[in-house]
C-alpha cells in the first residue's frame, strides 16, 4: 500500500510537471539524464530500503507485468511519424518494439495459469523488454542529440511522463523481474 502510494504521488508530480511545460524548455542530454536520474533513484531505493526490496521480492509478478502493457505507447509513436511529430526513424522501430513486448505481457497475464513453461516463457520476454526499451531510450537520446527539436513531442505531455516516470520504472520493473526469477523458489 505504501509503495503504491509513494507511485501514485511520484505520477501526480510527473503530469503536473508535464503540464507546467517546465520540461518543454530542456535540451539535450537534460531529458536523458533525468531519465537516468529517476531510473538510478528508484533502483537504489530498491538496493538501499529493506522493505522496497522484501515488497519487491513478494509482490505478485503479473503486477510488474501489467507495467508493460503501457507499452502500447508504441502506437501512438506509430501515429506521431504520420504526422511528421516523431522523427518515423525512431518511431517505427521503438513503436512495434513497444507494442510487441505489450502483446506478449498481455499473452502472458492472459494465460498465467495455463502456461506450463511459465518462468522460461517470463525470462525470455523479460530479455526482450529489456533489450528493447533500452534501444527505445537510446535512439530517443540519439535523436534528440542530434536534433533537438525532433524529439520535441516527449517533452510535452503525455509522452513527457515516459521521461518522467514510465520509462523509470519499466527499466526498474525489468531488473526487479530478473531478481525474481534468479531466485530459486
Amino acid at each position: 500500500m505504501r509503495f503504491g502510494l509513494i507511485a501514485a504521488v511520484w505520477l501526480l508530480a510527473a503530469i503536473g510537471i508535464g503540464a507546467s511545460g517546465m520540461l518543454r524548455q530542456l535540451r539535450p542530454p537534460a531529458p536523458q539524464l533525468i531519465l537516468l536520474g529517476l531510473t538510478i533513484a528508484l533502483l537504489t531505493s530498491w538496493r538501499v530500503s529493506s522493505a522496497f526490496r522484501q515488497w519487491v521480492q513478494t509482490v505478485e509478478l503479473r503486477v510488474f507485468i501489467a507495467v508493460h502493457v503501457t507499452r502500447f505507447v508504441g502506437f501512438y509513436f506509430l501515429l506521431l511519424c504520420g504526422r511528421n511529430e516523431l522523427p518515423c526513424s525512431f518511431a517505427v522501430p521503438a513503436g512495434w518494439g513497444d507494442v510487441v513486448v505489450a502483446t506478449i505481457a498481455s499473452v502472458l497475464l492472459m494465460g498465467w495459469n495455463v502456461f506450463s513453461a511459465r518462468r522460461l516463457l517470463l525470462g525470455a520476454w523479460n530479455v526482450i523488454g529489456l533489450v528493447d526499451i533500452l534501444f527505445v531510450v537510446a535512439s530517443a537520446a540519439r535523436h534528440g542529440l542530434t536534433n533537438s527539436t525532433a524529439m520535441s513531442a516527449m517533452l510535452q505531455l503525455p509522452l513527457s511522463l515516459l521521461i518522467t516516470f514510465l520509462v523509470p520504472l519499466i527499466i526498474a520493473t525489468h531488473i526487479f523481474i530478473f531478481s525474481r526469477l534468479s531466485r530459486r523458489d
